[in-house]
């Protein structure tokens, strides 16, 4: 098997997985400003290999405004469609609450190609060109800018989506370009694929002019090694938990296999482009916690990164954040290295907090478990939107805590939830930077048809979208894929949104319709005539590493602790133990509550028995 390497760019760091055919690898780094430059330090002198990665380089850009400018090229009267939207209200009783900006001025807004001047690149969306995109194709070929055609973006109906997501790709296509250029120079390895937000993989090349796609590619992988350790484990549901410095990124995965939908949305923008299901919350280890002008204890979403980082870094951080609290309350223990190397300064983390509860008129000890509580409770809060409020228990999951921090929160939350276990896989610290190693290269395919129930059109669009699939996977990777998967989104005639479900003949698309509708909004209507509104078609290759390829944990080793704390690796499968108490390792640890039953699973995965 060939060496293969994942590296996956958080916020704070930049997490590396190396998989020799045998035995695997894990470092971390810190992210610099230029994420390529990291990356490219971190994987130097490993010659020839296979170099998968998970990028923020698009979602930073969309968050911190550094996008191109932006012309659009619409149709006469169409011109404010970007600005009209919905009528749905971001907030329905906050007043000052608005939209985002449009990432294209008005002046930039045209219906006449000759207007077009003095811009990065063309966004062009036309009306009905999901149905003929041959009239934007002949508009780009006349263009003398980069272009970014709807067509080729998000060929499915409703205009204003259709605009947004067409806007927001061109927007982030010069960021994109630039940083994969950057990255491409410093690299070694001959193939090179990027995580998509849709949990797949693509090439390098070509995927600037797809920048929409990539704004959920890092904690797509996680979310995707998530979805390889619960089916190795024989879960059928399990909530991802990945808790990292900057952020917590949370999915509900079902059947081993993580669900794509396309109805995500990211700084309250439309990108209607395949994604995993993740929500994001700004909550991670680096997060700061301070006091609001009302006086209560707020955390997040601030983050002190990973320069300065938290206080007991060492690094010149003067502001409290979650890993300093969680270093005081005694969940990481004073002597361990983090990543091997840094010493965490407790006195530093006892200032920083000491400080705000001056503000809060609390003590240290008291104001260091507050910060936990509260963002134990907005992360409770994402898990739970994942979840009951999609219409499942999440008693029936098992909870999979990942990144740096996840393990030390994992336990609280799942009993707050009433899950029984959890599970911590092996280099959880690193863990989306492993998933981006079992993640397969995927191409898609997107239509709308409109058919109303029974149509005989059915099966004539299906084929032609497994057609499409497939070849647009044969010309991106010049091979077959494994297998292309079939899938139609349906709704009750005259309703205004969609669910997505398997495909088949119309009497298995009502039944799977109907059961989703019931779970989702906990009624069906059996009487009402459905539509099958979009049909899609996703081509899927094989990973380049499967969960059996991982080595298994020795029954050898003989337990040790680092003072009070067991050291993971030192753990032999069959291992057990009963909380309170800790396990670490250089790069995550976990805490366990009183009542928790550790077992070390042959795999290395931790599980927890709540």
């Amino acid at each position: 098997m060939s060496r293969v390497i994942g590296v996956d760019v958080g916020g704070t760091f930049t997490d590396v997985v190396l998989f020799d055919g045998e035995g695997l690898t894990e470092r971390k780094v810190p992210t610099t400003v230029d994420q390529s430059e990291a990356v490219g330090d971190a994987v130097a002198g490993q010659g020839d290999a296979v170099f998968l990665h998970g990028t923020t380089a698009a979602t930073n850009a969309l968050l911190e405004g550094r996008g191109g400018r932006v012309a659009l090229l619409t149709d006469p009267g169409y011109e404010d469609l970007l600005e009209i939207g919905r009528q749905d209200r971001p907030s329905l009783y906050d007043s000052e609450v608005d939209r985002p900006v449009p990432l294209v001025a008005r002046e930039d807004r045209h219906s006449d190609p000759l207007q077009v001047a003095d811009c990065d690149v063309v966004a062009i969306s036309l009306v009905d060109s999901y149905q003929d995109p041959s009239r934007e194709r002949e508009l780009a070929d006349s263009i003398p800018f980069p272009t970014v055609v709807s067509s080729d973006v998000s060929p499915e109906f409703r205009e204003y989506e259709r605009t947004a997501t067409t806007v927001l790709s061109a927007y982030l296509t010069p960021s994109v370009a630039g940083y994969l250029k950057n990255l491409g120079e410093r690299l070694e390895m001959g193939t090179r694929l990027i995580m998509t937000s849709g949990g797949g993989l693509v090439p390098f090349e070509g995927s600037e002019a797809r920048a929409g796609r990539l704004v959920l590619s890092g904690p797509a992988g996680g979310a995707v090694a998530a979805a390889a350790l619960g089916s190795h484990h024989g879960f059928e549901t399990v909530l991802s938990f990945d808790m990292g410095g900057t952020s917590t990124d949370v999915c509900r995965i079902t059947g081993g296999e993580v669900s794509v939908g396309t109805g995500h949305t990211v700084a309250g923008r439309v990108n209607r482009v395949p994604s995993v299901p993740v929500r994001t919350i700004g909550a991670g280890g680096g997060s700061i916690a301070w006091r609001d002008s009302g006086g209560a204890l707020r955390v997040g979403p601030q983050s002190a990164g990973a320069n300065p980082g938290p206080a007991c870094y060492g690094k010149g951080g003067e502001q409290p954040t979650v890993t300093d609290a969680n270093l005081v309350v005694g969940n990481i223990p004073l002597d361990l290295p983090l990543g091997g190397t840094v010493a965490l300064d407790v006195g530093a983390a006892r200032d920083a907090i000491s400080r705000l509860g001056d503000q809060l008129g609390l003590s240290v000890e008291a104001t260091a478990a507050g910060i936990l509580e509260v963002v134990d409770s907005h992360m409770e809060h994402a898990l739970r939107s994942v979840s009951v409020e999609e219409g499942a228990d999440p008693r029936d999951a098992a909870l999979v805590a990942f990144g740096g921090a996840g393990g030390l929160h994992a336990s609280r939350l799942a009993r707050s939830l009433g899950m029984a276990t959890v599970l911590v896989p092996p280099m959880s610290g690193v863990f989306s930077a492993l998933g981006l190693m079992m993640a397969p290269p995927k191409t898609d395919r997107a239509q709308t048809v409109m058919l109303p129930e029974s149509d005989g059109h059915l099966e004539p669009e299906l084929a032609k979208i497994r057609s499409h699939a497939t070849s647009e996977y044969e010309g991106v990777f010049g091979d077959q894929p494994s297998r292309t998967t079939l899938t139609v989104d349906v709704r009750y005639y005259g309703q205004s949104h969609e669910l997505e479900v398997g495909s088949g003949t119309w009497d298995e698309i009502r039944a799977a319709f109907e059961a989703s509708h019931r779970q989702r909004f906990g009624f069906d209507r059996p009487d009402e005539p459905i539509e099958v509104v979009n049909v899609r078609g996703t081509a899927v290759g094989t990973a380049p590493v499967k969960w059996s390829d991982l080595p298994e944990t020795s029954s050898e080793p003989i337990p040790e602790r680092v003072g009070s704390a067991w050291r993971r690796n030192t753990l032999p499968a069959g291992f057990e133990a009963d909380g309170p108490g800790l396990v670490v390792d250089d790069n995550s640890a976990i805490v366990l509550e009183p009542g928790d039953k550790l077992t070390v699973l042959q795999d290395g995965t931790m599980r927890v028995s709540l």
